[in-house]
């Protein structure tokens, strides 16, 4: 991306930018002025969210030459997974009704073959493509998201739809190679593509109605996150006042549907009550794709107590994702840290990766192109490859067979 430098106050064009003829004013392309101007507009109204970085977070610590070619011959020996991601953030694109500092973040436009690309350059086998199916009710409240509207009828099940179309079309454009079943993941890497998992952040879609479990699994969908910023009809949220109290009944038919479907289950973002809800009315292992743990040296609403990241470790093998938002940590080096937290916690097994890629909160691991990095990371703190290889792809790969 074309990118400005401020000089005493002056804004400085990009070499590559034309100007008009007749006037001899620049004539930028969306992605130029988002260089020029418009990302320091929009970071300052998103906080966190939604704003490109110049360059990638920092990675805090020295890595050689000869690491980092053991790194990526490891990457290349072993599946290597995202537990939840929303690559090049094309949940965004046609996006309708949004609130105002949410239009600016959609104004950003969509970039999946930049992030592709990094899949690539990083050695990344397969990430979670995740729709978001309350984006269009979503605003902000001081640095956080929460949802500002209720969903107009039939609103959330068609924005569901429109998602999902744009995502799909990513697999018929042969841009990425369309992840349906556990064969698929091995495929993909013989095909030499990055590997699409459809996920869904946000049950609401659902609307209660279990039986449309069955139509997202035909669309491709193989996980939704049940919970996202918004109480919905299947229980609460773990950032809000409580509505429920507990997993619904509705929530309950919804988890018995999955379980049936063969979909995996993502309790991230659920309150305690709904979660251990969800825990109890499975009958299949479960997942928290992009949390940490209360208990370190940092508290966050979005952390999750220790009791229920063992209860999901313990419930048949499930799997936390370690999550790279920029809380208490400010480069990669803590997030290598804070997956081995994860690890002290609740055991190798049971930690994968889930970085929230294009959309988390001041990202540490925000781009793929750096997972050789994370690799040689976790190897440096004494791992050996094979609890490497079970972090990064392996004991993804274990829970979603068992879906």
């Amino acid at each position: 991306m074309a990118r400005s430098k401020l000089n005493a106050g002056r804004i400085v064009l990009p070499s590559n930018v034309d100007t008009d003829s007749a006037t001899h004013m620049p004539r930028l392309t969306k992605r130029q002025f988002l260089g020029a101007t418009g990302a320091t507009l929009v970071a300052a109204a998103v906080g966190g969210y939604f704003a490109f970085r110049p360059n990638p977070a920092p990675i805090g610590f020295a890595v050689s030459p000869d690491e980092l070619a053991a790194a990526r011959a490891l990457l290349a020996k072993y599946p290597s997974i995202d537990a939840h991601a929303h690559p090049g953030r094309l949940f965004m694109r046609g996006a309708e009704n949004v609130s105002g500092k949410i239009y600016l973040a959609t104004w950003l436009g969509t970039f999946e073959q930049d992030t592709i690309r990094d899949m690539k350059a990083g050695g990344l086998t397969a990430a979670a493509f995740a729709a978001v199916s309350d984006f269009q009710t979503l605003g902000f409240q001081g640095e956080g998201l929460a949802a500002v509207r209720a969903f107009e009828p039939g609103e959330a099940w068609a924005s569901y739809k429109r998602q999902i179309a744009n995502l799909q079309s990513l697999g018929e454009s042969g841009l990425v190679y369309p992840i349906k079943a556990l064969g698929d993941f091995e495929a993909a890497r013989k095909a030499g593509m990055p590997g699409a998992l459809l996920t869904v952040e946000g049950g609401d879609f659902f609307e209660g109605k279990p039986e449309r479990v069955a139509a997202a699994y035909a669309d491709g969908v193989r996980s939704v996150t049940l919970m996202h910023y918004r109480n919905n009809e299947l229980g609460d949220i773990i950032t809000g006042k409580p509505l429920h109290g507990r997993l619904s009944d509705a929530g309950v038919a919804v988890v018995k549907a999955m379980n049936a479907a063969g979909m995996l289950i993502d309790v991230a973002h659920a309150s305690e009550a709904t979660a251990f809800g969800v825990i109890k009315a499975s009958a299949k292992p479960v997942m928290a794709s992009h949390v940490h743990i209360h208990g370190g040296k940092v508290e966050h609403p979005r952390f999750i107590n220790r009791d229920l990241a063992k209860a999901v470790a313990q419930a048949g093998g499930g799997v936390i994702g370690a999550w790279p938002a920029g809380i208490g940590i400010t480069d990669l080096a803590g997030y290598v840290t804070r997956t081995l937290e994860l690890v002290d916690a609740i055991g190798i097994d049971h930690v994968c990766m889930g970085t929230d890629m294009d959309a988390n909160y001041k990202p540490v691991f925000d781009t793929y192109a750096n997972l050789p990095y994370f690799v040689a990371g976790l190897r440096q703190h004494g791992l050996h490859d094979e609890e490497v290889a079970k972090l990064v792809g392996g004991n993804f790969l274990r829970v979603f067979d068992l879906a």
